[in-house]
C-alpha cells in the first residue's frame, strides 16, 4: 500500500504546476510592423535564447515575430547635399560643374551622384571663395567604374586636400568622351549615437575585504537570473589608482561522484582613476556573480556602486489595430519558433513605430503545457504506464499473499 501511494504521489507531482509568465502588449492604432523592447523581467523569466517566447492574439493564435539585438552604439550616415550652382559644357572640350559648400567647416572630400556611364573621365578640381579667383586643389585625376547594375547612378567620393573654400569647380575633360551627368553633390556625415542601456538593480550588493589575500570581493545577486552586458564602477577614493579586476561566476561540477564549486572567469580588466571605468563584458545570464579586485599593498577602493547594465533586446511583430495580444514565456518544453517573417528581417526598415509590454505576471501552468510531442512521448503517458504497472504488481502481490495464508 505504501508503495502504491508513493507511485500515485509521483504521478500527481508530475502533473503539478510550474512557474510561467504572461504579459500584455499595448494596443496599436494602425495595422503594421511594430518594434517592442523586451523589459528585463520578461528576459529574466525566459530562457537566455528566448526560445520560449510566444505572442498570441485574442483567438489564441500565434503571432509571428523576430528578435533584434540593439547595439551599444548606432552609426548612421546622413547625406548633406550641396547646391550645384551651374553646369557649363563646351562641346568636345570640357564640362565645368560649380558646387557651393554651405558649411564653413573644413572638408577633405566631396561625393558625387553620377548617372550611369561606361566612360572613364579625367577631371581637375579648383576652389574659390568668390567665384572669381580659382585655386588648384587636384589635377588630372580619373573617375572610372561609373555604372551600377542595381541603380541608375553611382556614388563616387573624391578626396581633396583639406580646405575651406566656399565654392568648388570640377572640370571634366570631354575631348575623348562625351560629358557625364552629375545629378547631385555633397558629403556623407557619420553620427554615432550611444544607445540607452537598461540598468538592472541587484537584490544584494556586498563588498568584503580579504586582508590576507590583499583583495576586495564584491558579490552581486538578483531575485532571478538576469542578463548583464556592461558594468559601471563608481569609485570615490583614492584619487589615483590602477587595480587588476576579475569578474567570475561559480559553477557546480561533479567529479568522481563528488560535487565541487569552481570559479569561471568572465572578464579581466583594469580599474583606473584616469578612465570612466565602464566595461563591456561577455553576456552573463546569472542569478549571482562576483568581482575580485587586487589591491596589492594599497588601501581598498571606496566603491559607492557597481551598476549592472543590459543591452536592450527587441522584437518586431506584425500587429493589427485594437487587437488584444498576450505574451507567454517561461515554458522550458518549447523549442525556438520558425516563422516566415524572420526571412524578411534584412529587408525591413529599422525605423518602425513602437509599442510596449505591460502587466507582467507569473502564472501557474502545467509543465507539459504547450508541447508538440506525440502522446506516447508525453510525461503523463509514461506515468500512466508506471501506475498501471504498479497496480498490476500490487494485484499479483496481494493474490500471492492470500494464497500463502491459505496454505
Amino acid at each position: 500500500m505504501k508503495f502504491n501511494k508513493f507511485i500515485v504521489f509521483l504521478f500527481v507531482a508530475n502533473l503539478s504546476f510550474a512557474q510561467n509568465t504572461t504579459a500584455k502588449i499595448k494596443t496599436v492604432a494602425q495595422n503594421g510592423l511594430y518594434k517592442i523592447v523586451l523589459p528585463p523581467d520578461i528576459r529574466s523569466f525566459s530562457n537566455e535564447e528566448m526560445s520560449d517566447f510566444r505572442i498570441f492574439d485574442s483567438k489564441e493564435k500565434e503571432v509571428p515575430y523576430f528578435l533584434i539585438q540593439n547595439a551599444n552604439e548606432t552609426i548612421t550616415n546622413n547625406f548633406d547635399e550641396y547646391e550645384i550652382i551651374s553646369k557649363t559644357t563646351v562641346p568636345k572640350k570640357n564640362t565645368s560643374v560649380i558646387i557651393k559648400n554651405p558649411s564653413k567647416q573644413n572638408y577633405s572630400q566631396i561625393s558625387l551622384f553620377i548617372a550611369n556611364s561606361n566612360v572613364v573621365k579625367q577631371y581637375s578640381i579648383s576652389g574659390s571663395d568668390d567665384q572669381k579667383e580659382w585655386f588648384g586643389l587636384s589635377n588630372n585625376q580619373e573617375l572610372y567604374d561609373l555604372s551600377s547594375n542595381t541603380e541608375t547612378y553611382v556614388v563616387k567620393t573624391i578626396s581633396l586636400p583639406l580646405n575651406s573654400y566656399k565654392f568648388l569647380k570640377i572640370d571634366f575633360n570631354d575631348k575623348k568622351t562625351l560629358p557625364i551627368n552629375v545629378v547631385k553633390a555633397g558629403n556623407f556625415k557619420s553620427h554615432t549615437q550611444n544607445n540607452s542601456l537598461l540598468q538592472i538593480v541587484p537584490k544584494e550588493f556586498t563588498v568584503s575585504q580579504l586582508p590576507s589575500k590583499k583583495e576586495t570581493m564584491i558579490r552581486i545577486s538578483f531575485e532571478s537570473p538576469q542578463i548583464i552586458n556592461q558594468l559601471i564602477f563608481e569609485i570615490s577614493k583614492p584619487n589615483f589608482y590602477t587595480r587588476n579586476t576579475t569578474v567570475f561566476k561559480n559553477e557546480v561540477r561533479k567529479i568522481k561522484h563528488k560535487t565541487k564549486i569552481y570559479p569561471v572567469t568572465i572578464a579581466n580588466f583594469e580599474l583606473n582613476s584616469k578612465t570612466k571605468n565602464t566595461f563591456n563584458i561577455p553576456e552573463l545570464f546569472v542569478k549571482e556573480f562576483f568581482i575580485k579586485i587586487e589591491n596589492q599593498d594599497n588601501q581598498p577602493l571606496v566603491i559607492t556602486a557597481v551598476k549592472c547594465m543590459q543591452v536592450p533586446l527587441s522584437i518586431v511583430a506584425d500587429l493589427n489595430a485594437n487587437e488584444q495580444y498576450t505574451i507567454k514565456t517561461g515554458n522550458p518544453n518549447l523549442n525556438p519558433p520558425d516563422y516566415d517573417l524572420s526571412n524578411f528581417k534584412n529587408s525591413i526598415s529599422g525605423n518602425l513605430p513602437e509599442t510596449s509590454i505591460y502587466e507582467i505576471k507569473k502564472t501557474n501552468l502545467p509543465v507539459n503545457a504547450g508541447t508538440n510531442k506525440s502522446f506516447w512521448q508525453q510525461a503523463w503517458f509514461m506515468w500512466i504506464c508506471i501506475l498501471f504497472g504498479a497496480i498490476t504488481i500490487g494485484y499479483f502481490t496481494t493474490s500471492l499473499m492470500k494464497d500463502m495464508k491459505t496454505e
